[in-house]
């Protein structure tokens, strides 16, 4: 990178400062900075001796001493909020974020904030944004929140409850939601998650009919654009159907196979990215018995792996699982029961059977006070799993458990996620979310 180190001056506002070509690269190519260098970073003077910007002298002096030494330090007298709009106008916002926090570890996790709910006791589901914002399910409502977690108009489905909730990327969030019978409402649609504002719908074709639909789990594919969803219709449209997340035209459609009617009813879906399958997961208590499945939508569309409980006897200690998550690097899938016993499958048996982890066993026989499931997450080969008011990770090969995440205010956790390099979790009970983050390392 052929940077110059000829000093540079700016006017900010009338405020003269003095810096270096090196020091402004550090903004990177997206930046306002950016656009003053060539394509081989070379920087690129104008006739004056100074580049003039209109913008405010005392948040630019913050932001240029977080290019200087990767540090961020907000005087007192300058309020947050004015900050974060000045680094979104010359494209830092992701500077700020790295510096308040660090990239995501699990085992170096600190509780960073704990937000109240405007409706106790109804939350159903927490999403993860990828600029570390997030969205909160409350029966018929869809709470945003940006990343500095300030809250922006909440998502309304007219009495419509919320089956799951999902991010396309920052400004768009995709909801499915519960048929109202006689309306021809429910399904999906996608969503601005500044202003709460419908963008489109996404429509069930069924022998070229438009279907009315109850929208159930979602995923998305990152490579390709694909918008996964289990749907349930009021004739045959039971099964995955698939969209496109640019257009929100349907593409696909997987119906139920004869003898699997748990498609449509789906709790998880997850989309496989090196195996071009979806896992496909179904439990008690939605069917009496659970079921995963995956699903391979390439040319011949087939179910290539499958797996259910049904028939075998529920054992003593109540192993019945609750949630499963697929691992693609080590070819299995797993599974865990109330008692957060971690379970293993292997994908590349047809008759896979569930592995039970003894040194995984957390809660020694004792059943939750609450109906608050054990829930699984896998990230950059750390694994969770949410049990009552904790949320457990587990490590190395064997999955050791490593550490634990707690609070205690809020009842059990009945959900959680991860993204933006943060983890989120939502109690049950006063419907309160918290905030875990990395801190950031220690500049030396």
């Amino acid at each position: 990178m052929g940077i110059q180190k000829d000093r540079v001056r700016l006017n900010i506002g009338g405020r003269i400062f003095e810096t270096t070509a090196t020091t402004l690269a550090n903004a990177g190519r997206n930046s306002v900075f950016g656009a003053m260098f060539d394509d081989s970073w070379n920087f690129q003077f104008n006739n004056s001796d100074q580049y003039f910007i209109d913008r405010n002298p005392d948040c630019f002096a913050v932001l240029l001493d977080l290019l200087r030494t990767g540090e961020l330090y907000i005087p007192a007298n300058i309020p947050e909020k004015l900050l974060y709009r000045e680094a979104l106008f010359y494209g830092l916002l992701d500077h700020i974020r790295s510096a308040k926090w660090g990239q995501f570890d699990g085992n170096r996790l600190k509780h960073s904030k704990s937000v109240m709910g405007r409706a106790p006791g109804d939350g159903t589901a927490i999403r993860a944004g990828p600029d570390g914002g997030c969205c909160v399910a409350h029966g018929s409502m869809v709470h945003v929140y940006d990343w500095m977690l300030e809250e922006h108009p909440p998502i309304h489905l007219d009495y419509q409850r919320v089956n799951d909730v999902g991010w396309v990327d920052p400004g768009n969030i995709v909801v499915s939601a519960c048929e109202r019978l006689g309306r021809g409402d429910g399904g999906m649609g996608l969503f601005n998650s500044s202003t709460g504002e419908l963008r489109w719908k996404f429509q069930v074709t069924h022998e070229n009919q438009v279907k009315s639909y109850t929208g159930g789990a979602l995923s998305f594919s990152s490579g390709d654009y694909r918008l996964f969803a289990s749907c349930k219709g009021r004739s045959n449209e039971y099964g995955i159907g698939v969209w496109d997340q640019i257009t929100g035209k349907q593409i696909d459609f997987f119906y139920e196979p004869t003898g699997w009617s748990h498609l449509g009813d789906a709790d998880k879906l997850q989309w496989l990215q090196g195996t071009n399958c979806l896992m496909v997961a179904t439990w008690f208590p939605r069917k009496d018995n659970c079921y995963i499945s995956l699903l391979d939508f390439r040319d011949k569309k087939s179910m290539v792996w499958s797996w259910s409980d049904m028939g075998a006897p529920v054992t003593a200690d109540g192993r019945r699982v609750r949630d499963a998550i697929a691992m693609e690097e080590n070819s299995s899938i797993c599974v865990v029961n109330e008692y957060e016993g971690l379970g293993f499958m292997d994908l590349r048996s047809r008759a896979a059977s569930v592995r039970w982890s003894s040194r995984s066993r957390l809660m020694e026989g004792k059943m939750p006070d609450e109906a608050c499931y054990p829930k699984l997450a896998l990230h950059d080969g750390q694994l969770f799993s949410s049990m009552n008011d904790s949320i457990s990770v587990f490590c190395g090969p064997d999955w050791v458990l490593t550490s634990r995440l707690r609070r205690t205010y809020g009842g059990s956790i009945c959900d959680f996620s991860i993204g933006g390099d943060r983890l989120f979790a939502l109690h049950s009970e006063e419907n309160v979310f918290d905030i875990w983050e990395t801190p950031s390392p220690p500049i030396i």
